[in-house]
């Protein structure tokens, strides 16, 4: 027995006073390791201060960073069928939906909205990696060819902004067909000559990197986010060789000419703004 712990630190409390001290103050950086003042995290939009490494960004803070005067409006998604396949693994389908809508107050992994960024009209849909990781089911699929319709329907710019691990296992084939899918709704867009952007967080991966997210007329990435389709181990165990270090990362995949740009989280709306003046306006250039 540790007569301090067991003896002595419960009499101390009991004659001190102990104030309630809120356990979330801090997050610690997974790449540099140091710890970081919520406050101050979210002050520089979900980006450590220390090295740069990017957090997850909620999905409407996201919005209100890319559109003029952070103002946008959402549009209603079709609904789909929910668990068409009556899906069971450790627990019901039905129940993983009703655990994820109630931890992000969304209806699924995708949020769609319309605004302008710099004056441009543009229709903007976000993942929610938080909603099942991003994974794509159905009414991702629903939801990103309801996005396309809109945008042909505005005369605007599509812009995709994926953070997904892919396909949603728990719709099977009909998660996977969302792939062709996706694939021939963004062939709409460059039909009608409209400017397709897409911008890659961490992470970008499975049947959502294979068809809509490497389409883009210009395709960018946040520094240091997983791209990539199948995961490193399963590819290093095919291929029977060691991959080099930052494999698969954002910066990797610029060298090898798989994107066209790394851009910080502060400057992706001046980035994006510079590509639609580009875009919408080809006879000026």
């Amino acid at each position: 027995m540790n007569w301090l712990t067991n003896y002595v630190r419960p009499k101390i409390s009991k004659l001190v006073p102990q104030k309630d001290i809120p356990e979330n103050l801090w997050t610690g950086c997974p790449h540099c390791e140091k710890m970081i003042f919520h406050k101050e995290l979210d002050e520089n939009n979900q980006i450590c201060p220390n090295c740069g490494y990017h957090f997850k960004l909620p999905t409407f803070r996201r919005l209100e960073m890319l559109f003029d005067g952070e103002h946008y409006s959402l549009i209603q998604l079709p609904e789909v069928k929910v668990d068409p396949l009556n899906f069971v693994d450790l627990k019901k389908y039905t129940d993983r939906l009703k655990e994820a809508r109630k931890k992000t107050k969304q209806e699924d992994a995708i949020v769609v909205a319309h605004g302008t960024i710099g004056t441009y009209p543009s229709v903007v849909a976000v993942f929610d990696f938080a909603f099942m990781g991003g994974s794509m089911g159905t009414a991702v699929g629903e939801a990103i060819i309801a996005a396309v319709n809109l945008a042909v329907l505005q005369d605007a710019a599509l812009i995709i902004i994926p953070s997904s691990g892919g396909a949603r296992m728990q719709e099977g084939i009909l998660s996977l067909m969302q792939m062709p899918r996706t694939t021939l709704a963004v062939k709409q867009l460059k039909e009608k000559g409209l400017p397709y952007v897409t911008i890659l967080t961490n992470p970008t991966t499975g049947g959502v990197t294979a068809s809509f997210a490497m389409l883009g007329d210009v395709t960018l990435a946040e520094p240091n986010a997983t791209i990539a389709f199948a995961g490193r181990r399963v590819i290093e165990q095919t291929v029977r060789e060691k991959l080099p270090d930052n494999f698969q990362t954002s910066e990797y995949l610029l060298e090898h000419g798989m994107i066209d740009a790394v851009v910080d989280r502060p400057h992706i709306r001046t980035e994006l703004i510079k590509i639609l003046d580009l875009l919408k306006n080809k006879k000026k250039y």
